[in-house]
């Protein structure tokens, strides 16, 4: 069967790569797409980069799996999109578009009447992300974000559906397997979820870094999904899974008080109990201080890594592990 998105065309046994223009009301964008088409039938397996500005490793590993998969090599279809939203990260390098100020991951299924942003998460949505069978969005600690490596991803009440979106994020062999309770809100990964489709969502790397062992670290549990997948045979070249993939599950998130100046007393990676003062927000103009407690028990799994923050930035995810 014939692999076709806009104007780009694969055949069985072919790749195509190129972009599609875009039309978001007040400019057009090209969307870069790599298709390939298996020799032989199989599941479409739908990968998104740069998704949001400023993380790189996903950008940089969906580029480089779009130009090592050779399709003799390959079952079924594999659509990969390296750059999901030009605006972020070619202009705005963070989560929000410079067109709008939105960021598109709260935004999905989209608006096709929207603004710029919702107009492109519909597009996305419609034209990329629906036709799959699975769905990867890649995505990394940004500028200013520290992270330990993790793979998400939503519970919906289809079990069976949940069961298989558990194995494909086990698949990918990271040590941190994280589930959201629902599949609400305006997350690539969640509205996929609420289509029936099982759909992940990778974060590899902090800091806006683009180190190429966490490229290699990245590819490496794309492979392996591709494998759990029946997409490409077993790869022999990936690295071993160093330790079991567990269950964790979200327990609090904390939020700036104010506007002000971060000074965390404890960071990702740190354990914190709920009720803990986990840092202070200090208004540089007169010294006042907001002191900021955490809501749960558990791991801090991200956090803000920047001076500056207003009410409302994430400071910081916690989670503990579901067993």
């Amino acid at each position: 069967m014939t692999l076709t998105i806009g104007a780009l065309r694969a055949e069985p046994g072919r790749k195509t790569r190129g972009t599609i223009p875009v039309d978001l009301g007040i400019t057009t964008v090209e969307i870069p797409l790599v298709l390939v088409n298996g020799s032989r039938p199989g599941p479409r397996v739908v990968i998104t980069g740069g998704v949001h500005g400023g993380e790189f490793v996903g950008v940089d590993a969906a580029t480089r799996l779009g130009g090592i998969l050779d399709p003799d090599d390959v079952g079924g279809q594999v659509v990969i999109c390296p750059v999901a939203n030009p605006p972020a990260v070619y202009d705005g390098r963070l989560g929000k578009s410079p067109l709008d100020d939105v960021n598109i991951n709260r935004v999905f299924p989209g608006d096709r009447e929207g603004g710029p942003t919702e107009r492109l998460a519909a597009w996305l949505f419609e034209n990329v992300i629906a036709g799959a069978d699975a769905y990867a969005d890649l995505h990394s600690g940004g500028i200013d974000e520290t992270l330990l490596d993790f793979v998400g991803y939503r519970l919906t009440s289809d079990a069976e559906l949940d069961a298989r979106t558990r194995a494909l994020a086990h698949s990918v062999g990271y040590e941190r397997v994280l589930f959201g309770r629902n599949a609400e809100g305006g997350n690539s990964h969640a509205a996929a979820a609420r289509l029936g489709i099982p759909a992940i969502l990778v974060e590899t790397g902090r800091l806006g870094e683009r180190h190429p062992e966490q490229t290699r670290t990245l590819l490496d549990g794309l492979y392996r999904m591709l494998h759990h997948l029946g997409v490409v045979a077993e790869p022999q070249h990936t690295a071993p899974v160093a330790v079991p993939p567990r269950d964790w599950v979200w327990t609090g998130s904390v939020v700036s008080p104010a506007t002000g100046l971060w000074y965390p007393d404890a960071v990702t990676g740190d354990e914190v109990s709920e009720g803990q003062t986990i840092g202070r927000v200090i208004d540089p103009a007169d010294g006042s201080e907001h002191k900021v407690t955490s809501p749960a028990t558990g791991r801090i799994l991200y956090g803000m890594n920047g001076l500056t923050v207003a009410p409302g930035a994430e400071l910081a995810a916690i989670a503990q592990p579901s067993d």
